[in-house]
């Protein structure tokens, strides 16, 4: 039996999913978190290993002779040097599409978030501002409905595909802007079409050379005074000085990210306290279905390296 480690295993399984599944492949160890500098130490007899967040380098690798086999618990891999990996004969595999709904659902939590505004009206309530009310209602600040609206997306793999196809119910007009069209898709326009037309603007696309602080201080000032931007994708899309001048000076109406470029939150990261900004924790993904799925498409993962047939390869 296979010796497999699993580096931090806290983000998938606080406690809720545990990891026994696996003991029928290998003799499995978890641990919560790892330190970088602990990661060669601890995974040096492996021939096996789960990781989310942990980097994987040519040194580390150069130290473990007799691993073989890395499965990135996320879709994302930029964490390992795939290079590296391909020089010690190391199969890499990832999990693709495993948390479209729930990140689908999450931009749709930050866009009624500006435009039913529940949890702020929800706190005003509980202050007692219902009770001192001579109407039977009131509002604090300005309400508005999505049908009609432009939600604009930027990038249409999985994820963009389904918020499309959510914003189309909620009766919205919806425009992409991906570099790979294909048939059946929304409007499709450039990059500074969709700035300047979205209500709504959400980010999919992968983080590459290209899409690297692509949202900046000129592309923001192409956007409308009253539009939104959201963020559930890579924190690496934007600069955050930019953008907090931005919120703070009015140019946009608001900001939502469930991602930042360097996480946890730096506590000098311009965006914390900026106006009309919202942020979440990473936790898009992190609904109790959508780490399940994780785990069972983890799972298959391993089965098919074991059986000698590998499924999603990233090197």
């Amino acid at each position: 039996m296979i010796k497999l480690t699993i580096l931090d295993g806290h983000a998938v399984n606080p406690g809720d999913l545990p990891w026994d599944f696996l003991k029928k492949y290998a003799d499995i160890t978890v641990y919560e978190r790892t330190p970088q500098e602990e990661v060669a130490t601890r995974i040096a007899d492996s021939d096996a290993i789960f990781l989310n967040k942990i980097q994987i380098t040519e040194e580390i690798l150069s130290l473990c002779p007799k691993l073989k086999y890395i499965g990135v618990l996320a879709t994302g891999y930029n964490v390992i040097d795939l290079e590296a990996a391909r020089r010690h004969n190391i199969t890499v595999t990832n999990i693709p599409a495993y948390s479209t709904d729930s990140v689908a659902q999450h931009v749709f939590s930050f866009i009624l978030y500006f435009t039913n505004q529940v949890a702020q009206h929800s706190q005003s309530v509980m202050k007692g501002d219902w009770v001192k009310c001579p109407d039977f209602c009131y509002w604090n600040g300005s309400l508005s409905e999505l049908a009609g609206k432009t939600l604009g997306i930027f990038g249409y793999g999985h994820i963009g595909s389904r918020v499309a196809q959510i914003g189309k119910a909620f009766g919205m007009k919806v425009i992409c802007c991906t570099r790979t069209p294909k048939a059946g898709m929304p409007t499709l326009v450039s990059f500074e079409e969709l700035l300047k037309c979205s209500d709504f603007l959400t980010l999919h696309a992968p983080l590459t050379a290209e899409t690297t602080n692509i949202i900046n201080k000129q592309r923001l000032s192409l956007m409308k005074p009253t539009a939104y931007l959201i963020n559930t994708a890579r924190g690496g899309f934007i600069v955050e000085q930019d953008l907090a001048d931005c919120l703070n000076a009015g140019g946009i109406a608001g900001f939502a990210a469930d991602v930042l470029l360097k996480e946890p939150m730096a506590k000098d990261n311009p965006l914390l306290g900026a106006k009309n900004c919202v942020i979440t924790p990473h936790i898009a993904w992190a609904p109790y279905e959508t780490r399940k799925r994780l785990q069972g498409i983890a799972e298959a993962n391993l089965k098919a390296w074991l059986d000698g047939s590998p499924v999603n390869v990233v090197s």
